[in-house]
Formats: structure tokens, C-alpha cells, sequence
């Protein structure tokens, strides 16, 4: 799916069929029924695939491009000044830009790095279900994020659980508060990276928290996960969206962002 927001920063879900692009809010409240027609192609070069890895890649495709690569996952492992990177080209494109270190309130607070500029909604936020936000540093390239991710995951998770972001009594958290907090706690480190790397490779951001809503209905009381490949066909009402899931009745719900790539009908 692909996300936005609007001018009260709710999420705003499209997802493309085909040649067709559903307006996935526009479904909230009513009943669908989609059929996963047996066929996956791989995003990122379309040929048929038994198999989808990574939310959409061939196998090929997993161990050829760059953006499938292990620091994709992990960025403090980009291999680029190495000489080493699968696609040296898109690694300057993507990994030799600037990048953003974060706060965020997903269901717990939580640390984490995006492409997307400072100011606004970065569609990263939304994909984790993020009902806050907080931009704290801007970096000179994503090896630098991931290092300076790890120094603040010491005192802060840098995972979202899931489960809990579908709750829908999620507490405020002060995210300045928390910032301080951490940059204190984290300080010699810090220091440490930008006397490394240069004074002007880590800049601190003056940013102002970000509230985030969901068009939800209703959230789930005890999750039932739905798994395309075992269930290729299901349907219900639909309840709301949040991060990259869809929110049934009878406490069903999809990551629909795992299943990219897999063709589908929808009806509704």
C-alpha cells in the first residue's frame, strides 16, 4: 500500500490493482472480499515467483540487488566504502544521503531512522503505526543512522511490537522529555561518533513532536493474524487500517505490506 497524509495528519492508504488504485479509506465500514489468485510476481524485475522474500523480491532478486542486502536491515553494516555494495549506483542514490534519527510512540517508545525530510509525516512513521513522532538528529548518510540507532537502542527499544501498536489504548508519551533524556544518557557516545565522523555529520534537530492518526473504526481485542498463503481468500468488514494492517471484524487482521508482489481481486 501506499500511504500519505492528509491535512489533519491522518493516514491515507492507496493501494494499487492492477492498472486500478483503491482508495482504501474509502472501504472503512463496508464489507470485502478479496481472493489471492495463486500468482506472485517479484517487485522489483516481475517475473512469477513460487516465493516472495523481503515483501515482495524474487530469489535472484533477494541476493543481486542492494536494497535487499543484510544492511538494509541492519544500516551500520553498509559495505559501500568497502567497495563492496551489490549496486554501487543506488547506494549513492540511497545510502550516501542524509538521513533522519527518530523518536517515535508506537504502542511503546521507540528509536528509529527514515529517508523522509524532517518536516511533515514520513510514510516510515506510518508503516509502524506511529501515533507520535519525533525527528531528533539529521545524518550524513545511513551507515551513520544505524550507528547512532545503536548507541540510543542501549537505553530505548528500536522494535515495534506489532501486537501492541493494534491496541487502541496506546498512553501519550513526552517525546522532547524523552529526547533529552536520552541524548544525556547517551552523550560520550555521541560525542565519540560526530568527533569521528565530523561535528557537522550529526546535526541535532529543534523539532516539534508529530500526532498521528489511523482511520480505525474499531480496534481488535485478540488478534487473529491472517496469512495469505494459508487463506488465500477471505472477507469481512473492514474496520480501520493502521501501520500496514487491515483491521477485520472478528478480530482478523493483514499485514498487506508483506504480501507485495501477490495478485489480487478485491470486491467490494
Amino acid at each position: 500500500m501506499r500511504v500519505t497524509t492528509d491535512p489533519n495528519n491522518q493516514a491515507q492508504y492507496l493501494l494499487p490493482i492492477g492498472d486500478e488504485t483503491i482508495d482504501v479509506n474509502a472501504l472503512i465500514g463496508r464489507s470485502v472480499k478479496v481472493n489471492h489468485t495463486g500468482k506472485i510476481q517479484c517487485v522489483a524485475c516481475a517475473r512469477d515467483t513460487k516465493k516472495s522474500f523481503n515483501q515482495g523480491y524474487c530469489y535472484p532478486c533477494l541476493m543481486r540487488l542492494a536494497r535487499c542486502d543484510s544492511c538494509i536491515i541492519k544500516p551500520e553494516l553498509c559495505h559501500y566504502h568497502e567497495g563492496t555494495c551489490r549496486e554501487p549506483e543506488w547506494g549513492e542514490e540511497n545510502c550516501l544521503q542524509s538521513h533522519f534519527v527518530y523518536l517515535a510512540n508506537t504502542g511503546a517508545a521507540k528509536v528509529g531512522i527514515t529517508r523522509h525530510d524532517s518536516d511533515g509525516v514520513s510514510s516510515r512513521w506510518i508503516d509502524q503505526g506511529a501515533s507520535q513522532a519525533l525527528p531528533i538528529f539529521r545524518v550524513s548518510e545511513r551507515k551513520l543512522s544505524g550507528l547512532v540507532e545503536i548507541v540510543l537502542a542501549k537505553h530505548i527499544s528500536d522494535k515495534t511490537n506489532w501486537r501492541t501498536m493494534l491496541k487502541g489504548d496506546i498512553q501519550e508519551v513526552d517525546l522532547l522529555e524523552l529526547r533529552d533524556s536520552l541524548l544525556e544518557k547517551a552523550k560520550p557516545e555521541l560525542d565519540a561518533l560526530k568527533q569521528e565522523y565530523g561535528l557537522q555529520a550529526i546535526s541535532d534537530l529543534d523539532a516539534s513532536p508529530v500526532d498521528i492518526t489511523y482511520p480505525v473504526n474499531k480496534y481488535p481485542s485478540k488478534i487473529k493474524s491472517i496469512n495469505l498463503d494459508k487463506t488465500p481468500n477471505f472477507e469481512g468488514q473492514l474496520l480501520g487500517i493502521k501501520g500496514q494492517y487491515w483491521i477485520l471484524n472478528d478480530d482478523r487482521v493483514i499485514n498487506m505490506r508483506k504480501y507485495a508482489g501477490y495478485e489480487l481481486s478485491i470486491n467490494y
